[in-house]
Parts: C-alpha cells; sequence; structure tokens
C-alpha cells in the first residue's frame, strides 16, 4: 500500500476529514472530529499511525516485529505505527484502518454518533 491509497481509503469513509492539524507534514484523518489516523509525510517508506485495541497490538507487535511498534510520540498501549510499504498484508492494512475507525466511533458520543448515521 502506497500513502495515496491510504488516504483514499480513509478519506472514503463516513463523516471522515483530513486535515494538517499539527505542521504540513503529518496529514491526520478525524472521524466526527474525533483522530482515528495519521502519517507524517516526510517519511519514506510511508508510515501511518492507527488505534488499536491493546491485546491486539501486542499480538501484531510479536507477528510483525519491526513493522508494527508502539507509535512514537503517542500512548503505544493505544497506538501503532505501522510500515505501509513494506511486507504487512494490504488486506491486514485496510482492517487496522476499519478497526482504528470503529474504536474511535464506538466512543462518541451519542449525538455525535447520531449525526454520523444521518450523514
Amino acid at each position: 500500500m502506497n500513502i495515496e491509497e491510504f488516504r483514499n481509503y480513509c478519506i472514503a469513509k463516513k463523516g471522515v476529514t483530513e486535515s494538517f492539524p499539527f505542521d504540513e507534514q503529518t496529514l491526520v484523518f478525524k472521524v466526527m472530529g474525533k483522530m482515528f489516523a495519521l502519517s507524517g509525510l516526510e517519511h519514506h517508506p510511508s508510515k501511518i499511525n492507527l488505534k488499536c485495541d491493546p491485546e491486539r497490538s501486542v499480538e501484531l507487535r510479536e507477528e510483525y516485529d519491526g513493522l508494527i511498534y508502539g507509535a512514537f510520540h503517542m500512548n503505544k498501549l493505544h497506538w501503532n505505527t505501522i510500515e505501509i510499504e513494506m511486507n504487512v498484508p494490504h488486506q491486514l492494512i485496510l482492517g487496522l484502518i476499519d478497526h482504528s475507525y470503529d474504536l474511535v466511533v464506538a466512543k462518541l458520543t451519542k449525538k455525535l454518533k447520531l449525526e454520523l448515521e444521518n450523514l
């Protein structure tokens, strides 16, 4: 997967916006104003950060040692960095983007969930 495929997949999800809130290099994707994915565009090969269930994070980090690891400058219990242009299966990356999105949606307020449903 390349960074453009990552961007297209994220932005196609319901209620998602993209922005550069930190600097001109860090592309952030939010669902209903809550961050679920980001990428530092200066990294080559491309890397993305995604939210993940802590137990699943441990499994992924063990299975994909050196390709999936705790996200730098983020809560490593809940966020992983994934090197998307390396040997991580394309379908797994898509599934992890979905997982991150779903985790964030699950924590939205009832009001925001209703707004999202009505989009």
